[in-house]
């Protein structure tokens, strides 16, 4: 967006991928000014709102630190979703973990287990927020062949046979230096509670030591208590805190 002399005042992009599409969903990648004009949010609201039809709800992160974000955010009718935080780890120890008998635990076979992995992440995302929209094993070939992927930082938990949970640990990158971002971690309902998610977290955090990496980093809800609870026992400390609201 530009003013009548020619100058940036405004920018703003959405991401309607295929997972976000398929939730009928959008989100800002930026929805930014220098100014602290409303009308300039609201003209790049309107110019982007034409590209959303068909889809049910477009939301956007705000950091927590950005104030005058969210007072513009609302005053276009934005609602708040929920919140959102982003974790990092910087203890390279690993502590003691064991897999239970009847349990294993197995690296991801491309071309072979697109299909189980879809099917426990869709089944232990089912109710977490902004989660709900199931993936498919077409879009598990293409985070298989994106260029974040690490081979063997996928992995599937087995129980006597039946696959029962699922991590992933990604090439990522954090203040010019590489890092390894763990998730999506799900364990399905009937297997939550057991202390699964912390042996599938223990073995991501095995992996990103031997692959050389000085810090993890991950981003839960922020009604997701019960993970947050894992995170911080296992030395995850805040980064970042974002507001996600919503516009339906």
């Amino acid at each position: 967006m530009t003013d009548q002399q020619g100058d940036i005042i405004g920018a703003a992009s959405l991401i309607i991928d295929e997972y976000n599409r398929r939730g009928k969903r959008a989100r800002f990648r930026i929805f930014h000014s220098e100014s602290d004009d409303a009308t300039i949010f609201k003209e790049l609201l309107v110019s982007l709102l034409q590209h959303t039809v068909g889809l049910k709800k477009v939301y956007i992160f705000i950091p927590l630190i950005n104030k005058s974000l969210m007072s513009f955010m609302e005053q276009l009718d934005f609602l708040v979703d929920r919140y959102a935080f982003l974790l990092v780890r910087e203890d390279l120890n690993v502590p003691v973990w064991f897999v239970p008998q009847d349990y294993s635990i197995k690296s991801f076979r491309p071309g072979e287990d697109e299909g189980t992995w879809s099917e426990v992440r869709n089944e232990g995302f089912a109710n977490l927020k902004g989660n709900e929209t199931p993936v498919t094993p077409e879009m598990v070939e293409k985070m298989v062949a994106s260029k974040d992927y690490i081979e063997g930082g996928m992995k599937i938990l087995y129980h006597l046979g039946k696959p029962v949970g699922i991590v992933r640990g990604a090439d990522d990158e954090y203040e010019n230096a590489p890092i390894m971002n763990i998730g999506p971690l799900a364990i399905i309902p009937e297997y939550q509670g057991l202390g699964l998610g912390r042996l599938l977290l223990r073995a991501s955090l095995q992996f990103a030591r031997e692959k050389n990496y000085n810090k993890t980093i991950l981003s839960v809800n922020g009604e997701n208590e019960r993970a947050q609870a894992l995170y911080i026992k296992e030395v995850f400390g805040k980064l970042k805190v974002w507001l996600v609201m919503n516009m339906i």
